[in-house]
């Protein structure tokens, strides 16, 4: 069973960057697949960006690609969400997940603020 726990989050004005962090708990297996998703008040959830443990496999919603990069440090077994050239829209609480073929764990999340 993994554990997650999401930091980082804050608030910054637009253009600016931040660096969220996912530290895990318990092994994340090579099989895995890691994402960060977020929320928005009175939006759905959304997937924001994945990344295969193994590191074979990337994914990015258009419309944070070019901006966000995911990564995993296998060592300290942390998933990362490096973000530049936020925009306002991008304001919400930032979820971690691990999961096989679905997503079984979540992180308690962090909330992304960007002031216009």
């Amino acid at each position: 069973q993994v554990q997650l726990v999401e930091s980082g989050g804050g608030l910054v004005q637009a253009g600016g960057s931040l660096r969220l962090s996912c530290a895990a708990s318990g092994r994340i297996f090579s099989s895995y697949r890691v994402g960060w998703f977020r929320q928005a008040p009175g939006k759905e959830r959304e997937f924001v960006a994945g990344l295969s443990w193994s590191g074979t496999r990337t994914d990015y919603a258009d419309s944070v690609k070019g901006r966000f990069t995911i990564s995993g440090d296998n060592a300290e077994n942390t998933v990362y969400l490096q973000m530049s050239s936020l925009k306002p829209e991008d304001t919400a609480v930032y979820y971690c997940a691990v999961g096989l073929y679905s997503y079984d764990y979540w992180g308690q999340g962090t909330q992304v603020t960007v002031s216009s």
